[in-house]
């Protein structure tokens, strides 16, 4: 296994008393930003940059740039600084500024830009151009190239964090604000679907889309292509990420609907948080029209009829049947995820069977998509009956498996274990002939699978992952990971999971 270890290089300080021949000389004469460049003979301005004595005062332990780049005093988001000392962020750094009170209180003199990413040294105010910096600059803004991402789902290389711990890029832990690891299983799960990840990684996909006046969604694509370079960042100081500002523009852009201090539903993030990125990316109704619909759009067609009261006796139902309101209805609808439904767990169960747990096989919940099996819909007036037939199979395929119900009273979770493999499930067996001489592959295998425990409306989600290029399956719980046996992730209360269409190369 191989280890990707790059030391921290460091300016060495200068040791003794400070004298004339030990002094670290700078390249050019002292000179601030605010100051005009003095021209040469040859008219050629001098570089406005020096070597800095004061290197070996940066503490990667405190670097963090995981939080709103906002100054930590005035709380502007413009010229905002991040002290390389202690790690927090100010505004400024002429004359009265946050930055440049801080250096002279603190003694702190290393700063950075975190818009332009140039470092600088205050009091004096010059700015620092130097290699061994470069580290700081990339886990700031991790950047990816063509022929690294193609490598990503093969390496087995392990990187180092800078207190000595070993962890895999992608393989890392979330940070838990308060409640919001219902938003963090969402996230590690859609970072295994590999066409989104690729597309998130590099910034030049999404940078040019442009959305109308007003209208800042766009921001939450930033800010998703920037938690998904974190996690996939082979040079992190840290073996996690937090994703505060991620969260914080789910927050805004969905109107607080979904918060980071009370626990959500998974489904309802991954709903509103897919489709606000594919409407934030200019998509439409078209399947190719953004990243998201060629991921996971599929399409079914449903039959709706619609039955007659039961209060009738059968020659008025054969009345009303015979009316065209009573005539079955064909919709075709497309789909993100599928929802399958759960039997109902026995009511009742004999005193030696009472710690048997319910199961039911993956399969026969997807015989609802068979487009043969009926199922009862009841609302408040009427009732109708509806069969789905799936007619295109998307390349990731996300099943919801709905466990809970309300009724009058309080939410009701149905504890019954789905039995589904890990591998090999044939969804073609629940396409018509037709439908499926039309799908060249239909075999799909498990990437992620979000798990619920406890009771309904509390409780805690969990994540397992499967790592491509070792072929492990890891478990995520907010910060802790760890690898899991295939066969134990059979055995939780699956609640979401993603399919990835096997194609043959």
């Amino acid at each position: 296994m191989e280890i990707d270890d790059e030391p921290v290089m460091k300016k060495p300080r200068t040791e003794g008393p400070q004298t004339e021949s030990n002094v670290p000389k700078p390249e050019i004469e002292p000179e601030s930003d605010n100051s005009p460049p003095q021209s040469d003979k040859k008219g050629v301005k001098p570089p406005t940059h020096r070597l800095c004595p004061y290197l070996d005062t940066i503490n990667r332990q405190y670097l963090d740039f995981d939080f709103e780049k906002l100054c930590s005093v005035s709380l502007t988001r413009i010229n905002v600084y991040a002290c390389l000392v202690c790690g927090k962020y100010f505004q400024g750094r002429g004359t009265n500024t946050h930055a440049y009170t801080h250096s002279v209180a603190e003694g702190h003199h290393v700063f950075l830009n975190l818009h332009t990413l140039k470092f600088y040294c205050l009091p004096d105010n010059y700015e620092i151009i130097d290699s061994s910096l470069d580290d700081i600059k990339y886990l700031l803004n991790p950047t990816f190239t063509e022929e690294h991402i193609s490598t990503l789902d093969n390496s087995t290389k392990m990187s180092r964090a800078i207190d000595g711990s070993l962890y895999m890029p992608g393989i890392v832990g979330l940070n838990n604000i308060k409640a919001n690891d219902y938003c963090n299983v969402v996230l590690q799960a859609l970072s295994r679907v590999v066409p989104l990840r690729n597309y998130f990684l590099r910034e030049e996909n999404y940078s040019k889309i442009r959305r109308p006046p007003g209208d800042s969604s766009y921001l939450l694509v930033q800010r998703y292509g920037e938690l998904m370079r974190k996690l996939w960042n082979p040079r992190n100081f840290k073996a996690h990420v937090s994703p505060h500002e991620m969260l914080q523009a789910v927050v805004l852009w969905s109107k607080k609907r979904f918060q980071i201090t009370q626990q959500g539903d998974p489904i309802d993030f991954l709903s509103w948080f897919l489709n606000a990125l594919h409407r934030a990316l200019n998509g439409n109704k078209k399947k190719n029209s953004s990243i998201i619909y060629q991921s996971f759009l599929g399409n079914m067609k449903i039959y709706t009829r619609k039955i007659p009261p039961t209060e009738l006796d059968d020659r008025q139902k054969r009345m009303l049947l015979a009316t065209p309101e009573y005539q079955e209805i064909i919709t075709e609808s497309p789909f993100l995820y599928l929802t399958c439904d759960l039997p109902p767990p026995p009511l009742f169960i004999d005193e030696f069977r009472e710690n048997i747990i319910p199961q039911v096989n993956l399969y026969q919940l997807l015989t609802k998509f068979n487009g043969q099996t009926e199922k009862e819909y009841k609302t408040y007036k009427e009732n109708f009956l509806k069969k789905f037939e799936i007619t295109r199979l998307p390349p990731y395929l996300i099943l919801y498996i709905k466990r809970f119900t309300k009724n009058t009273f309080y939410v009701e979770k149905n504890p019954t274990i789905v039995n589904f493999p890990v591998r090999n499930v044939d969804f073609g067996e629940f396409l018509t002939p037709e439908i499926r001489a039309k799908h060249k592959h239909t075999v799909y295998d498990l990437v992620a699978n979000i798990v619920h425990d406890g009771e309904p409306g509390k409780g805690t989600y969990r994540v397992h992952i499967l790592q491509k290029s070792t072929g492990k399956w890891y478990e995520m719980q907010d910060l802790h990971v760890t690898d899991i046996l295939p066969q134990m992730i059979t055995l939780t209360e699956a609640y979401i999971q993603i399919y990835e269409l096997r194609v043959e190369k």
